[in-house]
């Protein structure tokens, strides 16, 4: 792999890791890597061999590509991960090709802004199969198969947006967010006897690719969201980056983490443990 090292955890060689959402946002001269390829990048690094899928074929494409630069392994495919038979679809190709999902991580969503009053009901339904349905069908597709190997995964990727009010009305994402925490939560007990493990990354404010391209955007309006989400209050005085999301993944799928499930893991520099009222 290239210069940013992952820690290693021998178990997850030749694992065999399905990444929902793995495309990323191009962004003309920078190498920063959006949450799920930077995760897909992680377990590369561990010698996983990853598929992954994005609505976006091309944006998958690049992060295949990226992957492959480094020596990883990566398949991946477009997909609508809120219909339930293009998941379908993903989760065979994977059966056929490999023949088991050892882990699986799930790391679609987008927000979309609105107060309870003046968000329309389409938004909120689009926000709901979005952020929150597509982790119950890859779980639903998937967990049968896991049960029947007796061992497996789930990392679910979340939000503080989940646990508290951030300054930003997305009232849907919000909800879906925490909804997401309490499907890990109850998912993760039912599992638990069956081997499998849930638990769920919650990031704070991260510096993806999608936020640099709005600070380079020529639209002003795309220049305030990036100054308004660059402008924060995060105890650690920086955001975060996407390695920092990857590692809490690897490490929650990893046997390190064996005695751990049905936890969110809040990966957001101290933003959330502090009242806003300064230090």
């Amino acid at each position: 792999m290239s210069a940013y090292t992952f820690p290693t955890f021998p178990d997850l060689k030749d694992k065999i890791v399905l990444v929902m959402g793995i495309g990323q946002t191009r962004v003309e001269g920078s190498s920063i890597w959006g949450n799920g390829a930077a995760t897909a990048r992680a377990f590369c690094s561990n010698g996983c061999k990853v598929f992954g899928c994005d609505i976006n074929l091309t944006a998958a494409e690049f992060t295949a590509t990226r992957l492959r630069d480094e020596g990883g392994i990566c398949d991946v495919m477009a997909a609508d991960v809120t219909s339930s038979s293009d998941v379908k679809k993903v989760v065979d190709a994977v059966m056929e090709k490999y023949g088991r999902i050892d882990v699986l991580v799930n790391n679609v969503g987008m927000t979309r802004p609105g107060t309870p009053g003046s968000i329309s009901e389409e938004v909120w339904d689009q926000q709901m199969d979005l952020n929150l349905k597509s982790v119950y069908l890859s779980c639903h597709h998937v967990l049968p198969i896991m049960e029947k190997q007796n061992q497996g995964a789930v990392v679910n990727n979340a939000s503080i947006a989940g646990v508290s009010y951030i300054g930003k009305a997305q009232v849907a994402y919000s909800t879906a967010k925490a909804a997401i925490i309490h499907f890990t939560r109850v998912s993760a007990v039912m599992y638990a006897p069956k081997g499998v493990r849930l638990n769920c990354v919650v990031p704070g404010f991260i510096l993806v690719p999608l936020v640099e391209n709005l600070g380079k955007s020529d639209k002003e309006e795309d220049r305030e969201v990036y100054r308004k989400i660059t402008q924060h209050n995060v105890p650690m005085g920086r955001m975060g980056e996407p390695e920092d999301v990857a590692n809490a993944a690897l490490w929650l799928a990893s046997a390190a983490s064996k005695y751990v499930t049905g936890q969110p893991l809040v990966v957001d520099g101290g933003l959330t443990s502090q009242t806003g009222t300064g230090q």
